[in-house]
């Protein structure tokens, strides 16, 4: 079942990078299963990611894996102990969600149906250094009551009860922000 899980996180994340929601090294995905979170290993790449860099830790923040954890491991770790009803985490640094972040304060504005069916309200989180116990803090703030959240300067990250669920809610975030931009472009 594992390689099963390893399968999925590897998929979405290549997903994610055809679609231009992420580049370089940024961003990861997780899923928690069975008590232990499968996430994208540190230095991965998620264009070129394989089965051997999915790093597995438990919910104390254990490492089990022989591979490290994304820096990001602690957002996870602390939004899966907040929400007890998602299984799935995607964190994503989407180019027009990251302009709305910086230009936005409060919230992105709601504008397509979908959004507001799937969505409802899409907070702004403060800036907090990457990686940090503070960022973890300052989101899971917000996800307590959201599905999807915008880190100033620094991304998104969405939630589902699969991986499915949090990417396609990271796709409609970004299309909220890109949809935003290009309103206020014309005003």
């Amino acid at each position: 079942m594992s390689q099963l899980i390893k399968s999925i996180l590897v998929k979405y994340s290549r997903l994610a990078h055809e679609r231009g929601l992420t580049a370089a090294f940024g961003g990861n995905l997780s899923i928690l299963f069975n008590g232990k979170i499968f996430i994208k290993a540190t230095g991965a790449v998620m264009d070129t990611m394989t089965e051997q860099q999915v790093a597995v830790i438990d919910l104390n923040g254990k490492q089990i894996s022989a591979v490290k954890p994304s820096s990001e491991w602690r957002l996870h770790l602390f939004i899966y102990r907040e929400r007890e009803d998602i299984r799935a985490i995607a964190h994503l640094h989407p180019p027009y969600s990251i302009v709305a972040s910086i230009i936005l304060k409060g919230e992105l504005p709601i504008i397509t149906p979908e959004a507001e069916i799937y969505l409802k309200k899409i907070p702004i989180a403060e800036f907090k250094p990457a990686g940090s116990e503070e960022l973890a803090k300052e989101v899971t703030k917000y996800i307590k009551n959201h599905d999807a959240v915008l880190m100033e300067r620094h991304g998104i990250v969405t939630v589902g009860k699969s991986l499915r669920e949090a990417f396609y809610k990271a796709e409609l975030v970004e299309e909220s922000a890109k949809l935003w931009y290009l309103i206020e472009g014309k005003r």
